[in-house]
């Protein structure tokens, strides 16, 4: 497996890394250890610079006013928006575009005019409504709430849970189910829902380790909307959630790549500079080790990573290598940023550094996105029904 990085790429990489650096390190300084947004006049500063970059709205395609970037550069720069305090879930603040909310390219004109371009401008604020108390890992099934047609309306009523950002949206993507229980995957449909529609109620926040931003609990009782505001076709809402919920977890795994980057880079000079019992912590074994585990550890999770990136781009089928990505960054970013934390010591745990943020929050990445078990379940099934090409059959 060869993915070399381009000339290109290379140049974009060095852009962004030294926004981070110039641009948002030296933020946070001012900020508490747990905040996740900057206020309006900091945040228009930093995106007029990304808009002189290009890069404003990365993850949007180029036909809607994007940086229109391939998976595998998308992947790269991910890596880089990442590493500073608070970039696990908000790199770069936000700086870059808001995250895409891809299903609303499949809107129609009048739902892009009212929603999409709205969300790309920065105008509006979206959530995305998918998992319930009844479960997550398998939604197609557990999704209980329900919508029934009216005349041309249609009226739902349910709960949602776990989701991000309601709180301040001002509209949401809510998957129901319009079919019978026993319809499965093709009995769900996605509605638009804006947030003041009546009987749409935030129910309450849900506190969370994430100290600066927390998912909430939603509940929709008789809620009343047109048949302009079904996404997609009915029936056909799950498709629509799986199909962009799949690729977006390249560039969530390498969010996790980039904390754990840097948490590796902070735990190797802290070992070349702290002094104990006579010599730095660098010339005792343990310590040695720890460093060679972590180097393993990003090596594998990285290239795993940017090969489901490249299969994507390549038009292959992706969704094995991507489930495969989401375990090993997960999982080795966590254990890349613990053992940072147990090289600083003491001040591994203080808020005076992000180490004790990234932990809490990489615990969390291993449950969002569909948990490693979900993943797992995804990768054997492939296996077993002959559909996975290992990287000598490609």
């Amino acid at each position: 497996m060869s993915l070399p990085v381009t000339d290109v790429q290379r140049d974009l990489i060095d852009l962004v890394r030294r926004f981070v650096s110039t641009e948002i390190v030296p933020l946070e300084f001012e900020l508490d250890p747990d905040e996740s947004e900057l206020s309006a006049p900091v945040l228009e500063r930093l995106v007029t610079k990304t808009k002189q970059m290009g890069l404003y709205n990365i993850d949007v395609p180029e036909e809607y006013g994007g940086a229109g970037l391939d998976t595998v550069t998308r992947t790269l720069l991910a890596m880089e928006m990442s590493q500073h305090r608070a970039g696990l879930y908000a790199p770069c603040y936000a700086a870059f575009g808001q995250p895409d909310m891809g299903q609303l390219y499949d809107g129609t004109d009048e739902q892009k005019e009212r929603y999409l371009y709205p969300v790309l401008r920065a105008e509006k604020k979206s959530f995305f409504a998918l998992t319930e108390p009844s479960g997550g890992s398998d939604p197609a099934r557990a999704i209980q709430t329900r919508a029934k047609r009216d005349g041309s309306d249609w009226i739902i009523n349910g709960n949602k849970t776990f989701i991000s950002g309601a709180d301040t949206a001002d509209f949401g993507l809510v998957f129901a189910r319009t079919g019978d229980q026993e319809s499965g995957r093709s009995g769900i449909t996605c509605f638009i829902v804006d947030a003041d529609t009546p009987g749409f109620t935030v129910r309450r926040v849900i506190h969370t380790l994430r100290s600066g931003h927390c998912p909430t609990e939603l509940t929709f009782e008789d809620v009343r909307v047109p048949a302009s505001a079904v996404l997609g076709e009915v029936g056909q809402g799950f498709a629509l959630a799986t199909e962009r919920l799949t690729k977006n977890r390249i560039p969530y795994a390498a969010g996790c790549l980039g904390v754990a980057m840097k948490a590796h880079r902070m735990a190797v000079e802290y070992a070349g500079t702290r002094s104990v019992f006579g010599s730095t912590l660098a010339e005792h074994e343990g310590i040695q080790w720890m460093l060679v585990d972590n180097e393993i550890d990003l090596r594998s999770a990285t290239l795993i990573t940017l090969d489901a990136a490249e299969r994507a781009d390549s038009g292959q089928p992706f969704r094995t290598e991507v489930a495969m990505a989401k375990i090993v960054a997960t999982e080795a970013a966590g254990r890349v940023v613990d053992r940072a934390i147990q090289i600083h010591g003491g001040y591994g745990v203080t808020k005076d550094l992000p180490l004790e943020r990234w932990y809490r929050e990489l615990r969390i990445r291993r449950i969002g996105e569909g948990s490693t078990e979900t993943q797992k379940m995804i990768i054997s099934r492939d296996l077993l029904r002959g559909r996975y090409q290992g990287l000598l059959d490609r």
